[in-house]
């Protein structure tokens, strides 16, 4: 089951899993993971991708293999020169740091959950190969087609259009049930909407493992007692209420294992409930089911829902989130500022 494309050195703390929906194109599939790979976040972080179709893990198997290629080229160029990388960029937050990539001194490390584990302990009279292998610091990366982990396709019963932004959640009890006990940290991310520019698990590594983390923007709606919006002709202003909801950035979600895991679960039953109820009407968003459930405390009882409402940054202001140490999550309104950034790292 799944597809190993490139090995981690060790078992990491953390996951990513990011879905490929049905429009993603290569350009932004190459982006999402160079960026990733600068961040540093796969020296902390294995990375699976969830695929629709084995048409389009084809599609993007090489790319993925040619990256991870490029990576590891960039790393061993910057170990073997005993540098750190003051490459042209400039951004500080996207220049290549290769000491996030390093573990130096005598220590145990347990290999990869993605293959037999075993124990790699580091020696000074290890061979050269070994000490490499410790000496180095990066993530597994892997694939899964959404009929791997879904196979009976559970949610297609209740509705006619199942897109990938909905269904990878009817995948997510079986991989993450597998895994729960290998991962601290969990991150669910979109590659089509989404690029990291560092590690934003970094400020919340310490948080309780039930805490979960996501991007909103909160929203106050005037109506009157009946819902109606208020005629500016209409005399009784004490009927107005101030309604205040939020609305969720499904591109990304974070968090402990255990919050992640039950999210997951409650918004997969969430998924069944709304769809049944408007079986016959419009269609049903994922967004729209995430900003109703980040209002329902009552569903989420059992997790520690933090709702972060900091304005996504813009590329101008990366020198100074940098300098600060915070994770840095840009979308899709920055990206050709970003790309014009690119242009020096290619």
């Amino acid at each position: 089951m799944g597809k190993l494309y490139s090995r981690g050195t060790r078992a990491m703390s953390d996951l990513v899993v990011a879905h490929v929906v049905e429009d993603t194109d290569e350009d932004e599939f190459r982006l999402f993971l160079r960026l990733l790979h600068r961040s540093g976040l796969t020296a902390r972080a294995d990375l699976v991708f969830l695929f629709g179709s084995s048409s389009s893990e084809s599609r993007f198997e090489g790319l993925i293999r040619e990256e991870n290629d490029s990576f590891l080229r960039l790393v061993h160029h910057y170990k073997k020169s005993n540098t750190t990388s003051h490459d042209s960029v400039s951004l500080p937050a996207l220049r290549f740091d290769v000491t996030q990539f390093l573990k130096h001194g005598r220590q145990e490390m347990w290999e990869s959950v993605w293959g037999k584990g075993i124990r790699v302990k580091n020696s000074n009279d290890s061979d050269e190969s070994e000490g490499e292998l410790t000496q180095l610091s990066y993530g597994s990366v892997v694939g899964f087609e959404v009929s791997e982990l879904n196979p009976e396709n559970s949610l297609a019963g209740f509705l006619d259009h199942l897109p990938m932004s909905l269904r990878r959640w009817a995948c997510y009890p079986m991989l993450l049930g597998r895994v729960r006990r290998y991962f601290k940290h969990i991150m669910l991310v979109d590659v089509k909407k989404l690029l990291l520019l560092i590690d934003p698990l970094g400020r919340f590594r310490n948080r309780r493992p039930e805490s979960v983390y996501m991007s909103t923007k909160q929203e106050t709606t005037s109506s009157t007692k009946h819902g109606k919006r208020r005629n500016n002709n209409n005399k009784n202003k004490n009927s107005d209420k101030s309604q205040s909801h939020y609305q969720v950035n499904s591109a990304i979600l974070m968090g402990g294992t255990r919050g992640i895991r039950r999210f997951s679960n409650t918004m997969l039953t969430e998924i069944v409930r709304v769809s049944m109820r408007h079986r016959k009407g419009k269609s049903i968003t994922e967004s729209a089911i995430l900003s109703q459930l980040a209002g329902n405390e009552h569903i989420l009882k059992n997790v520690d829902l933090i709702k972060l409402t900091e304005p996504i940054p813009v590329a101008s202001e990366l020198s100074e989130l940098n300098s600060t140490g915070q994770g840095i999550i840009i979308g899709l309104s920055n990206v050709i500022m970003v790309i014009m950034i690119l242009i020096q790292l290619l």
